[in-house]
């Protein structure tokens, strides 16, 4: 029965819920996995009634099988996602009696180290991003490059998030001899002030001179048309100059935030001005950075220990 109901679960998923041919492929090998495992488990194929009587320790016992195998915690929690789907399908389509799965929570996955650029490549990124518009054809050239150096030289040098800098309006930009800190509005619409260096504002300054006036409601950073910037632009625009430069490929404008971070943190700078800076609601999302430090750290052992090999 259990090979059965799989392949008419797949079949419903398919036409029912579009999935791609990937998501099928993995979903029935996790099924196909789940079904071998009760299968010794309980000394035989499982009926309908037996995956009936499934309870959460059976699943426990499945996905402990799965972690001495070798299962990373993002495919056993895939697994799981398509077992809760498999049994779910039984319920509302076969009859079968409805589990008490509620409680029974996946292995969360830890959050990735963020990845962040070396000082000279984020430097680079946030002085010579312009020349990537040296060649091609660009409706305004000399604004578009003075535009992308200001915009990741305020990320690298501020820590923003791309969507809190192009949200930024005429009446916001940081320049010389303005105001000391940049009021940035940030995730669940939280305010935080933010040091700008001089470097950022005189970048910002050179990018309004050819931007051209406008009033202060008007957006900060604007395509070639006049409009909003979009991140989509932006990240395409760091793209082509990561490849003009030869920059590793995770050099994208949110690295340049994990860099000032990482950059900050390496100088010395205390965990909690950190987590400020970057509006960070918990302090423990900001500590992911001392991981980075760590690891630039062992790098650097490894490089020059002459026992490191």
């Amino acid at each position: 029965m259990g090979d059965q109901a799989r392949t008419a679960w797949l079949a419903w998923l398919a036409r029912e819920r579009r999935a791609s041919a990937n998501t099928l492929e993995a979903y029935g090998r996790d099924v196909a996995e789940f079904l071998g495992f009760l299968a010794r488990h309980l000394g035989g194929e499982p009926d309908l009634a037996a995956l009936g009587a499934l309870r959460p320790a059976d699943l426990r016992g499945f996905l402990a099988e799965r972690a001495a195998q070798g299962d990373s915690t993002a495919t056993r929690a895939r697994r799981l996602a398509a077992v809760r789907g498999f049994l779910r399908y039984l319920t509302r389509h076969h009859g079968m009696a409805a589990l008490p799965l509620g409680a029974l929570r996946g292995p969360r996955p830890k959050p990735p180290i963020p990845r962040a650029l070396s000082a000279e490549e984020a430097r680079a990124v946030a002085t010579e991003a312009g020349d990537a518009y040296a060649t091609g054809r660009h409706e305004r050239p000399a604004m578009q490059a003075a535009r992308d150096v200001a915009l990741f030289a305020l990320l690298y040098g501020a820590g923003l998030r791309i969507a809190e800098a192009l949200a930024l309006n005429l009446g916001d930009a940081p320049l010389p001899g303005g105001e000391a800190a940049l009021r940035v509005m940030g995730k669940g619409a939280k305010p935080r002030l933010v040091p700008v260096l001089p470097a950022v504002r005189e970048a910002i300054a050179a990018y309004l001179r050819v931007r051209g006036p406008g009033a202060p409601g008007d957006p900060l950073f604007i395509g070639a048309r006049g409009r909003r910037l979009d991140a989509a632009v932006a990240q395409r625009a760091l793209r082509a100059f990561r490849r003009l430069a030869n920059l590793p490929e995770h050099a994208t404008p949110h690295a340049l935030r994990h860099s000032f971070a990482t950059h900050l943190l390496g100088g010395g700078a205390d965990l909690r001005a950190i987590q400020e800076l970057l509006g960070h609601a918990s302090l423990s999302t900001t500590q992911r950075y001392t991981a980075v430090d760590a690891e630039a750290l062992l790098a650097t052992w490894r490089r020059a220990h002459p026992r490191a090999g």
